[in-house]
């Protein structure tokens, strides 16, 4: 901006000097130049004046030749014709004498008024001497331009000093009014830009500038306080609805086992129905909690590298796949990096492998790959399972929009949130040969290391992995008809988990960080 007000300025005051300054020195120029001819014609005329009464009156040349030598003193060359243009007088000097000096004088003698020539650097002019009709002589004189022609370069080299100075002083006014204005606005400006990379407590400065950017910073303030305001709320809305309803269910669900440990027959039913409902509502709170999170989610893009992360994400999803007889694989792709938010692109697979995983039969296959395309980054999840309706693939991506969902329906609304909160896109399409692909369009990052996402890192889904072995050790064989484990740990950042399991049942996959679709645990709660 204080380029673009420079030199805008700078070109109208360049266009304001020339439409002033030009004209006035070329008038300058001209006043100059008619006082020089007239100051030339005037010396002329007192040369004639005495060389009349010398060829008219037959008086002494005595007084012409002193006219002459005076003329010769102050640099000019004269010279007196008679009525017969033959040279009478003249000074020492040639310039007045010649053939254009007499033909000057005849044209002269005839009673014409001819325009003065330049001869050898001079400017002659001519005088008739007498009477214009009937002269009885003709004076010729020349005079050197040496003297206009150094005022003429005074006029222009003052006009040219003058206007840069006032070009010099119009840079550096507009070069001040300039950062007087644009400087609060950069500064605006960067922190609106701090604000929305999620620094709330961002303020701009009030106390520079133009007062309509004064009030545009206050009002700015006055929004970021107020929304300040309003995210912490939310968030701690969040926070108590996240302690307030998460932890009853899991409570009611241990209550529900201990009951159905004891009963039998139609009660055993009632009491597993009952569960069902609580474990569908436990996954219904999640991914709610899970899309106002991502909705608000602000993204600071990071070095994700696409290629490790999606093999961190195969290998942990692997034993899942495994176990419901799905192939996963991910063929090997270029090294590749994309601008997103620490440990999004995690959330991002997590959510669409559990999806894939769930819908495919079994001895179906998931397929992940990733490449570069028109300077994106572009990861693909296959799978060849039921697929989805062109109805369903239009409201997929919305919030309980997907009428197909055998779940809450959720989890592409948060891929489709995360996805594009970086910058990118994500649309469903058909795979060949039946089944759904999901393609995601990631902005290109730099190359470098991945910084761990918020939670553990990639060495999250191991960890994860040995403890569900773990449990189905525990939990699988002989037992009770429902036994009842409740182990609650940490791992590196977790947070608290409650794993339920019943006698001879293995344990089923983790939930997606930040909630999954339709396929979330069971048996697995985090609350």
């Amino acid at each position: 901006m204080t380029r673009r007000i420079t030199w805008t300025l700078l070109v109208l005051t360049s266009v304001l000097l020339v439409l002033a300054v030009v004209p006035l020195a070329v008038l300058m120029t001209a006043r100059e130049r008619v006082a020089f001819r007239d100051s030339q014609r005037a010396a002329t005329r007192v040369i004639a004046a005495v060389a009349e009464e010398h060829l008219s009156d037959h008086k002494p040349a005595t007084v012409m030749r002193q006219e002459l030598d005076a003329a010769a003193r102050v640099g000019d060359c004269a010279a007196v014709y008679d009525a017969s243009a033959r040279l009478v007088a003249s000074t020492p000097c040639g310039a007045a004498r010649g053939v254009e000096a007499e033909e000057l004088a005849e044209k002269v003698l005839s009673g014409h008024e001819p325009e003065p020539p330049e001869n050898e650097g001079r400017l002659l002019t001519a005088e008739p001497a007498g009477e214009i009709r009937a002269p009885s002589g003709a004076v010729v004189l020349a005079r050197s331009a040496a003297p206009l022609d150094a005022r003429i370069s005074a006029i222009w080299g003052w006009s040219a000093v003058i206007a840069s100075a006032g070009l010099a002083a119009s840079v550096l006014l507009s070069v001040r009014l300039a950062r007087w204005v644009s400087r609060p606005l950069s500064r605006l400006d960067a922190s609106a830009q701090r604000l929305g990379e999620g620094a709330l407590d961002e303020r701009a400065d009030v106390g520079g500038g133009p007062s309509e950017v004064r009030r545009l910073a206050a009002t700015f303030n006055t929004m970021a306080a107020r929304m300040e305001a309003l995210v912490h709320g939310h968030r701690a809305v969040l926070a108590d609805v996240s302690h307030q309803l998460r932890t009853p269910l899991a409570a009611l669900r241990l209550r529900l086992d201990v009951l159905a440990a004891g009963a039998g027959g139609d009660t055993t039913e009632e009491l597993a129905s009952a569960e069902e409902e609580i474990a569908r509502l436990s996954r219904l709170v999640d991914g709610l909690l899970a899309v106002a999170r991502a909705e608000q989610v602000t993204t600071r893009p990071v070095a994700v590298r696409v290629d490790e992360v999606v093999a961190e994400r195969v290998a942990a999803w692997s034993p899942v796949a495994e176990e419901r007889g799905v192939r996963l694989t991910a063929p090997d792709g270029p090294a590749l990096s994309a601008a997103l938010g620490a440990g999004h692109l995690e959330q991002i697979l997590d959510n669409l492998i559990a999806n894939a995983v769930d819908a495919v039969p079994e001895g179906g296959h998931v397929t992940l790959d990733h490449r570069a395309t028109g300077g994106l980054v572009r990861v693909r999840v296959r799978d060849d399972g039921p697929g989805m309706s062109p109805e369903a693939k239009a409201v997929a991506f919305r919030r309980f929009g997907n009428p197909e969902a055998k779940g809450t329906g959720l989890g592409l609304a948060i891929v489709h949130r995360l996805v594009t909160s970086n910058g990118g896109t994500a649309r469903l399409e058909d795979t060949p040969g039946g089944g759904l692909t999901v393609v995601l369009e990631l902005p290109p990052g730099a190359g470098g290391p991945r910084p761990p996402p918020p939670g553990g890192g990639p060495g999250r889904a191991p960890k994860y992995k040995g403890v569900l072995k773990i449990f189905r050790k525990l939990g699988g064989g002989a037992g009770p008809p429902l036994c009842v484990l409740c182990v609650c740990f940490s791992l590196g950042g977790l947070g608290a988990f409650c794993v339920l399991g019943g006698g001879g049942g293995g344990a089923r996959p983790p939930p997606p960080p930040g909630g999954g679709d339709d396929r979330t645990a069971q048996d697995l709660y985090r609350f």
